[in-house]
């Protein structure tokens, strides 16, 4: 019987291009492109190996000879639900994105001190107004997660003449990070930040972490940028400080609901900047090396790499 490769995306373009990647081993192997949800479902019970992104629910039911599954992305919350069997082996993408958050996140960092949205806005009112930007330089940037995208974000950070802090679960030393805090002391490294970036993955453990205590903790001045998702900051409490001033403002790329709501009171917020899910862009061609990879060694029979502890969630 032929061994099947299926390939999901919600957007069937994107499906198309990560197929076409796909280099097969031998003739015994095919690769299935699912263009819609439903051609996804149909195609689930002969599927060996999935490689996809934020797959629906009745083909990860329906996947019965499912030995393995290569998420497009970093977070995998989709993918721990009671419909895959502990068997089945989920694996992750890493490695990539923190280039592409660390321009995300320092370049917002800049956007701030380099006062842009006020010049802009004098450029559209035709008024010279003279008014001397901040210097990021000897700021300090606390940097919550401290993985392989955190630590690409303290990297370019400290490029740019940041002091930078850390908060990760073991609290251990991290390269270019002046002190790293446990996360249960989250509040007293906030307490000494201009700009706070999120880079934790959601799972149990981290789901309202950034709640009233952390947002109190704040600086009024300070900005909290999360690039990380959105249940592990509690929204009502954030709502809350962004619109009585307690903190400087937030830019945001994930939400707890997405895409955000037409009716959301953060948009109407002038210290909130929105944006939609695009600080950590997964492109087929940086992501097919990786999938090559793993499926070189599924079928050596060796480890796979960025496997996906599920009682941690990541």
């Amino acid at each position: 019987m032929t061994r099947r490769i299926l390939v999901y995306h919600p957007e069937p373009t994107d499906t198309r291009a990560y197929a076409e990647l796909i280099r097969l081993p031998s003739r015994e192997w095919s690769v299935t492109a699912a263009l819609t949800p439903e051609a996804a479902v149909a195609d689930a019970p002969e599927t060996e190996v999935l490689y996809c992104w934020r797959p629906p629910r009745a083909l990860l039911a329906a996947a019965t000879r499912l030995r393995w599954i290569q998420c497009m992305g970093a977070g995998v919350e989709q993918l721990l639900v009671p419909e895959i069997s502990p068997r089945v082996t989920i694996t992750r993408v890493a490695g990539i994105f923190g280039p592409w958050m660390a321009e995300y996140a320092l370049g917002w960092c800049l956007w701030v001190t380099q006062r842009m949205d006020r010049f802009r806005a004098d450029q559209r009112a035709r008024r010279w107004a003279p008014v001397d930007p901040t210097p990021l330089r000897g700021q300090t940037l606390c940097v919550v997660g401290l993985g392989d995208i955190g630590a690409r974000i303290v990297r370019t950070g400290r490029a740019l003449g940041l002091r930078v802090l850390g908060v990760s679960r073991s609290g251990r030393a991290v390269p270019g990070v002046e002190r790293v805090y446990r996360t249960r002391a989250l509040p007293a490294a906030l307490r000494l930040a201009d700009f706070v970036v999120l880079t934790l993955p959601h799972s149990a453990a981290t789901r309202g972490m950034l709640g009233p205590p952390g947002l109190a903790a704040m600086k009024p001045s300070a900005w909290l940028i999360n690039v990380a998702r959105g249940p592990i900051v509690d929204e009502a409490a954030l709502l809350d400080a962004l619109r009585s001033r307690r903190i400087g403002g937030a830019i945001l790329d994930v939400f707890d609901t997405e895409p955000l709501p037409p009716e959301h009171p953060l948009w109407a917020l002038d210290n909130v900047v929105i944006t939609p899910h695009i600080s950590g862009p997964s492109t087929p061609r940086e992501i097919a090396p990786i999938f090559a990879d793993n499926l070189r060694r599924y079928l050596a029979g060796r480890p796979l790499r960025h496997v996906v502890d599920r009682r941690r969630g990541y």
